[in-house]
């Protein structure tokens, strides 16, 4: 539904800051679409990284067509950097226990290498 809706209309495709109310314009030029699919795909493209980046610093917003409409509010704006922030917090936060569990491994790898050897050395005795 989303690929339909950016082949179909500018704002999608260029990710322009969404009119408000953009579902309701949405369903008039597609009747018969599904409500809650269609707010999904709102969802998936409202949430993703380059729209909000595109919120971010926005000063007006569009219609379907790519027309400007409404001004994007300070508010607006400062959610959309409030959440990429959060996003970023928390998949660098992600890396780091990565980072962390692997440097764990290693250790414990070391540990056991260490413990084979001593075994080994004094099983020859």
């Amino acid at each position: 539904m989303l690929k339909q809706m950016q082949q179909e209309f500018k704002a999608f495709r260029e990710c322009l800051p969404l009119a408000i109310g953009i579902d309701k314009q949405v369903l008039a030029r597609m009747p018969g679409l599904n409500r809650k699919s269609m707010r999904v795909a709102l969802g998936i493209h409202t949430g993703s990284m380059r729209y909000l980046r595109a919120m971010e610093k926005a000063t007006v917003r569009y219609d379907l067509d790519g027309n400007p409409g409404a001004e994007v509010t300070a508010t607006h704006r400062q959610h959309a950097k409030e959440l990429l922030q959060e996003r970023f917090k928390k998949e660098a936060d992600r890396k780091k226990a990565e980072r962390e569990a692997a440097a764990q491994e290693e250790a414990e790898r070391k540990h056991q290498e260490k413990l084979q050897q001593l075994a080994s050395k004094f099983a020859r005795r």
